[in-house]
């Protein structure tokens, strides 16, 4: 059976939401992995670092493993501090940043989307510092991934991809979401948290482009691999990233569980997901070589 997880949560959503998310998610979602953490910016953590023991034992006791996320930039004396920090956890941490990698030596660890992961030689180095998975950037095609997922078995690694919600695409030193609000990024009174899908970015002719998530940007539109899973099982991908969003996250998980295990054809689970999405048109460009923002249907 292919394997459905919950990706780590990019947005700074209120403590009690937070929890509450994590809680449904254990009781009623058809996922086999959540990601817990602060992957975006550490001024966030402090929030929900207390949670996280509770979270862990709800979705472990939900059925669900749980693997620890680790941020993506890591440029400050308190941000090095997380990265040491952790690698205490017992769970599979996923490293964000080459600066956790240093503090994983020599145990187990799974490698997320923010390492940029592109080649096989960078797939056979990560491998032999202990790495068993690996979360492949989301803007490759399909042939890349293909040659990705082979190379990945020949290292023992397993291969996920993501196949939900808002694109990740570049991570900036500076904060705009402060910014745009006429704040600094030291002081932005944690002004992100009035955007829960990420702050929309329009072009001069006021057309939707970008949206911006603290010192993140992300894409406008939500992606849907939905009908490209049976590709990417057949390539030897082994898991498919959902990545959430305020929509209704247990629906959305069911529809990929049903279309992953054949009990629902791909139009009949994207025609849901209409139904339950962000409010966002859907995308699947980058796999197929096109714009990342180009929504090519079920093909």
């Amino acid at each position: 059976m292919t394997a459905l997880t919950i990706g780590p949560l990019l947005f700074h959503w209120a403590p009690q939401k937070w929890l509450d998310f994590y809680a449904r998610i254990a009781d009623e979602a058809p996922v086999d992995t959540v990601y817990l953490g602060e992957v975006i910016c550490s001024k966030r953590a402090p929030f929900i670092e207390p949670l996280y023991e509770s979270a862990r034992q709800r979705l472990t006791a939900g059925g669900k493993s749980v693997v620890m996320s680790g941020l993506a930039e890591v440029m400050t004396r308190p941000e090095r501090r997380m990265a040491e920090k952790i690698a205490d956890y017992d769970d599979l941490v996923e490293a964000n940043e080459t600066a956790t990698l240093y503090h994983l030596q020599g145990r187990p660890f799974a490698c997320g989307p923010y390492l940029n992961v592109y080649n096989e030689l960078t797939l056979r180095y990560l491998a032999g510092l202990g790495a068993t998975h690996v979360t492949l950037p989301p803007e490759l095609r399909m042939p890349a991934i293909r040659t990705m997922a082979a190379a990945a078995k020949t290292f023992d690694l397993s291969v996920e991809v993501q196949v939900f919600g808002r694109i990740p695409l570049a991570l900036s030193a500076r904060c705009y979401h402060a910014r745009a609000h006429g704040r600094v990024k030291n002081n932005c009174r944690f002004v992100c948290r009035e955007d829960p899908d990420g702050m929309g970015l329009r072009t001069l002719d006021k057309t939707p482009f970008l949206a911006i998530n603290g010192i993140q940007t992300l894409s406008h539109a939500c992606l849907n691999l939905m009908a490209e899973m049976p590709v990417l099982s057949a390539a030897g991908v082994d898991a498919f990233r959902l990545s959430p969003h305020t929509c209704d996250m247990v629906r959305v998980s069911e529809a990929y569980r049903a279309v992953a295990d054949g009990h629902m054809a791909a139009t009949e689970g994207i025609e849901k997901l209409g139904e339950i999405s962000i409010d966002a048109p859907f995308a699947n460009g980058f796999i197929h070589g096109q714009a990342g923002h180009v929504w090519l249907g079920d093909t």
